[in-house]
């Protein structure tokens, strides 16, 4: 049976081998040692004498509070960049937190292209070190495995093998022959095949901190040891802002704009100091090392991910670890817990014994060396908290790591590093982001506790592309999740909030409380239709519900469709520097009469997009409430996705801070409802309800007014994100049901639909329309991604990363956007390697289903192979392809929309 978190197995109890059950008074006698580690199969580090013996500067340019690896990655690279005043304070010795039980395992393909780049940083380090600082890192190239015991399984493995192939990551799929070849010891009956990864391998902990720390001291920086934090002083500027001023600690106060957090499972307390919420959760985490195995010295590390097991070479030995379904939370962090272990429970970790013996067989016959159990951090999506805090200006994360520390650390320091120094990291990082999460849900226990479980229980299963969590469901409703469960949606989730993916009406299937897939005497859910519904997508094929949503895309294309978009960010910009504001800190021209709305970016200095987003300019001294504020002078309604809330919100309030402008910043999102009208007959169905007239000249495109809906009092802003003719309706909440139900009881008669995100996602791609995070993100630029029509480059109104756009343009891009279809009746997902002429020239970045063309279609970022510009002529002149699960698929290259090219349909024009 196929391992999606299978709910039927998951929890079951598998007890050890009679001839290595091992009874845990035993152990203790026998691990009685006064050597700090002794389980550990590394040699633990030793603190050099003048380290513990340095005195407390009193100031730094950078305090870094925790000396595990992440810590001691980010000292060193702020070194490396020239910060030589950066201190580094550990409350104990460096690693020994949960760094030094670590097992050391360091990979090179996942699921996505920032970690692959991560890593492969990582790895450069790794490798590099001992010959800038004469210390062994104990670094071993000795490859990588990862088991496939179901199709669907090497399915995967040979999405991460074509996303490896845009970075030069070689990997090979091999057989249960080859593979047995390759690792003579492994069981391969029950096995489709195996990814293999030659440029994987392991490190040791203290070497590569020691290396690190070493580097970073002889560049200026500092490591204090045996010296605990005891308090993060802060105060509040001029302008209302709270900033760190300084970190106390046992042994003196230092002086600092800026701390970083890299506490590790601590990291909740030091927090707590500054006032500042961090959202993770310390458990219990283990493996065990087998006695010495002949034959298996040089042979690759194993991932069974289906077994939900790893096999990491140890010398002659095996390091044998997992992931169950019942860890043990580590509820109560006690302070002076270093270089210290718990005792192994073994009716949680057998679980992990199965597999590893079925895997390799030997291990039945093989004694237990020695078991480690120590604490790891885990967050609400198994995604690293990194950033600089929402709360606190100059407070920087460095934690909650979920036991990839150790590999991620390389790649995460450098970034680290970059965010401290320029204030924004060099990669696009919103997914490690802590501003990823919304500040209303990350101290919320319940959404913590149920979220982090089941991404620890989840860590080895198939990532989808359209799965959906079953923990923290509910945290965040709009006004409209009520009727619409009851119009049988099934919802997606979104930081919290329910949003509309799809609709069966016929039969309902709302998330249910979760279960702990039956761990902790939890009883699994008898009747899960909602988790029934998100098994229909458990599939790289088709999903099972695709004509469902075929149904709803053309309703919207041929009809009209109501998309329900409430959890939309929405802002206030207002106050005497208002204009001076938008000016600034959004891309379009936003200088304009009240009631115009425009299609604009946000940039960082280097000129990547922080967002795409809507500004609407208002009609000043409004009738009031957040649809129609009252206020004087200039006034701006800002409409930001749902799932870039807190990040948006954050960034324009710091622009505004560091800036000094004299204006307010408002979130207004969970006081509106947001209905979005689309479709050839969305102007009848709506004009017989409003009050106003909604005819061209009227209203034009990129317009917006305060109307009376049905009764209520709406702003209506003419827009679309499908492509079609149509409106969106903010709306206060009290007002939300009522507009709903009058727009689905008048639309009727022209054949509405209730339409979900994923009829969006396939909408807007057919249309050309930008996905921030997806075909366009923090390290992507308006230029490359076409959007240059965003950015005011014909005025002389300055605009946050307007040089660095100017600068772009004149030398030429390196990458551009381009999208491309193929004939193939075949799913495209993302992620598939991008041909030209025979040389692999980038990744789609996004992919999706145009019902209306009948195609799959993608959009990726092309380079030049040599380096050079990649202009209009390199992009027509090529043969492409698609490389989907190991195999090229012929592609056609678009240079305009494949849908509506002319753009007629927003504009009403359907002829």
């Amino acid at each position: 049976m196929q391992r999606v978190v299978n709910r039927s197995v998951i929890a079951k109890r598998i007890l050890l081998p009679s001839a290595h059950r091992v009874n845990q008074r035993s152990l203790q006698a026998f691990y009685s040692s006064d050597v700090p580690g002794s389980n550990v199969p590394y040699k633990p580090y030793k603190a050099e004498e003048s380290s513990l013996l340095t005195s407390i500067p009193s100031a730094a340019d950078v305090v870094i509070v925790g000396g595990g690896v992440i810590g001691c990655s980010t000292l060193y690279h702020l070194a490396k960049s020239g910060v030589r005043n950066a201190v580094l304070v550990e409350r104990h010795q460096l690693t020994s937190g949960t760094t030094w039980h670590t097992a050391g395992l360091v990979w090179s393909l996942r699921p996505n292209d920032l970690e692959v780049r991560l890593l492969h940083r990582s790895r450069t380090l790794m490798k590099s070190l001992e010959d800038e600082t004469g210390v062994n890192t104990g670094w071993i190239n000795n490859g990588g495995l990862f088991i496939a015991s179901t199709k669907q399984r090497l399915d995967e493995y040979k999405r991460l093998m074509t996303l490896g192939k845009a970075f030069g990551m070689e990997s090979f799929v091999l057989g249960p022959e080859e593979s047995k070849k390759l690792y003579p010891l492994m069981n391969v009956k029950d096995i489709y095949g195996t990814l293999y990864s030659p440029a994987d391998g392991t490190i040791d902990p203290a070497g590569y901190c020691t290396a690190l720390t070493r580097a970073a001291s002889k560049l200026g920086a500092r490591v204090i040891q045996n010296c605990p934090v005891l308090d993060v002083e802060t105060k509040i500027d001029d302008f209302g802002t709270k900033r760190v001023t300084a970190v106390v600690t046992e042994r003196g106060t230092i002086k600092t704009p800026v701390v970083v957090n890299c506490a590790g499972a601590w990291s909740r307390t030091i927090g707590q100091l500054a006032g500042v919420k961090v959202p993770l959760v310390a458990m219990k985490h283990a493996y065990v090392v087998t006695e010495r195995i002949e034959g298996i010295r040089n042979m690759p590390n194993i991932r069974d991910h289906d077994a939900s097991v790893y096999l990491k070479l140890q010398g002659d030995a095996l390091s044998v670890g997992g992931y169950e379904s019942n860890p043990i939370f580590w509820e109560e962090v006690q302070k002076d817990f270093a270089f210290s272990l718990f005792d192994l429970d073994w009716d949680v970790f057998s679980y992990n014994i199965d597999g590893a013996i079925n895997r390799v067989p030997i291990i039945e016959k093989t004694g237990i060396k020695s078991t480690v159990c120590g604490p790891e951090t885990f967050t609400a999506d198994h995604k690293p908290l990194m950033g600089e805090s929402p709360e606190v200006r100059g407070y920087f994360f460095g934690c909650g790591f979920n036991s990839s520390g150790m590999m991620l650390s390389g790649g995460c320091g450098y970034e680290l590093a970059k965010w401290v120094i320029d204030g924004r990291p060099e990669e696009d990082m919103y997914s490690y982001d802590i501003r990823r999460f919304s500040e209303k849900l990350i101290d919320n226990t319940r959404w913590l506790k149920e979220r982090s479980h089941e991404s620890y229980a989840k860590n080895y299963s198939i990532v989808f592309p359209h799965d959906e969590p079953l923990a923290g469901r509910g945290m965040r409703k709009d006004a409209l999740y009520e009727v619409l469960r009851d119009a049988g949606c099934v919802f997606q989730e979104r930081h919290g909030w329910e949003r509309p993916g799809w609709f069966k009406p016929d039969d309902l299937a709302p998330p249910l409380d979760y279960d702990y897939y039956g761990a902790y005497g939890f009883s699994v859910n008898a009747e899960n239709k909602y988790y029934d519904r998100l098994k229909m997508d458990y599939t790289f094929d088709f999903p099972l519900h695709h004509d469902i949503i075929r149904a709803e895309c053309l309703g919207c294309r041929e009809r009209v469709a109501v998309f329900d978009m409430s959890y939309f960010g929405k802002f206030l910009i207002t106050g005497p520097d208002a204009q001076r504001a938008v000016d600034w800190i959004f891309t379009n021209n936003s200088s304009l009469a009240p009631g115009s709305t425009v299609y604009s970016c946000m940039l960082n200095k280097r000129g990547g997009v922080e967002a795409d987003l809507t500004v609407s300019v208002l009609e000043p001294r409004g009738q009031g409430g957040p649809h129609d504020p009252r206020f004087e002078g200039h006034g701006f309604y800002v409409a930001i996705g749902g799932a870039i809330i807190q990040h948006g919100f954050s960034y324009i309030k710091d622009v505004i801070q560091d800036r000094g402008f004299d204006c307010c910043l408002e979130d207004v999102s969970e006081e509106m409802a947001l209905l979005s009208v689309q479709g050839p007959k969305s102007r009848d169905l709506l004009q017989s309800l409003v009050d106003v007239d909604l005819g061209d000249k009227n209203f034009p495109f990129s317009t917006n007014k305060v109307v009376t809906v049905a009764g209520h009092k709406a702003r209506a802003v003419r827009l679309s994100f499908v492509g079609e003719l149509g409106w969106e309706l903010h709306i206060p909440n009290e007002s939300a049901k009522a507009v709903y139900q009058s727009i689905m009881e008048a639309g009727t008669q022209f054949g509405v639909v209730n339409a979900g995100y994923r009829a969006i996602d396939s909408l807007s791609i057919e249309k050309g329309y930008r996905h921030w995070h997806a075909d366009l993100r923090s390290d992507d630029t308006p230029l490359e991604a076409g959007l240059e029509f965003t950015c005011k480059l014909k005025t002389d109104i300055q605009f946050l990363g307007r040089e660095a756009i100017e600068k772009q343009k004149k030398e030429g891009l390196r990458k551009r956007l381009a999208c491309f279809t193929i004939d193939d009746h075949i799913p495209l997902h993302g992620l598939e390697a991008i041909w030209r002429d025979e040389k692999v020239v980038g990744f789609l970045r996004r992919a999706d289903y145009g019902f209306s063309i009948g195609k799959s279609i993608g959009y990726g970022y092309v380079i030049h192979p040599d380096g050079g510009v990649v202009n209009t002529d390199f992009l027509k002149s090529g043969n492409y392809s698609l490389e989907h699960m190991g195999e090229k698929i012929p592609a056609k290259l678009h240079s305009r929309s494949p849908f509506d090219p002319k753009n007629q349909r927003v504009k009403g024009i359907y002829a």
